[in-house]
């Protein structure tokens, strides 16, 4: 896909000409641009955060398949738990919760503040709140109609 001019697609900014380009396809390019103009500002602010990421697999005993798991990464002293995933035929095993404690348990390891993550109102809020996540913002209309919840996990409070 071509890139789409802006409406306004040139910008002048201290006696400079800038172009502004609209893509509607991921750059990975842009992606690296941007994203390492981010991490050198956010460094300037915070300090250095290394990014750790962290998969725990459920494979497959005899091909060795990924089947389902979680995967996140540690950035600025929290977990971020991007995605967690247990086929149906797998679920009520508990196989959820065991990937929840040994992501805690990393955590932990780690010395982090905490453990985030994001779930959509017909997913699993329940789950993670029996985990010890609570609440701290809701995105209605995401997707229309329903809610997507962020919750929070914090490992510095004592229990």
């Amino acid at each position: 896909m071509n890139p789409r001019p802006c409406p306004r697609d040139r910008l002048w900014l201290d006696g400079m000409n800038y172009s502004i380009e609209i893509l509607e396809t991921e750059s990975p390019e842009a992606v690296t641009a941007i994203g390492d103009a981010l991490e050198a500002f956010n460094t300037s602010q915070a300090g250095p955060s290394p990014h750790q990421p962290l998969s725990i697999l459920i494979k497959h005993p005899e091909t060795n398949a990924i089947l389902g798991g979680l995967t996140g990464a540690s950035s600025h002293d929290w977990l971020f738990i991007k995605l967690l995933f247990i086929p149906e035929s797998l679920r009520g095993q508990n196989l959820g919760t065991k990937l929840m404690a040994q992501a805690e348990s990393i955590a932990r390891a780690r010395n982090l503040t905490g453990i985030w993550l994001d779930t959509f109102e017909f997913q699993a809020r329940a789950f993670y709140e029996k985990q010890g996540f609570s609440l701290f913002a809701t995105l209605p209309d995401h997707p229309k109609g329903h809610n997507r919840y962020f919750l929070q996990k914090r490992l510095d409070v004592h229990e």
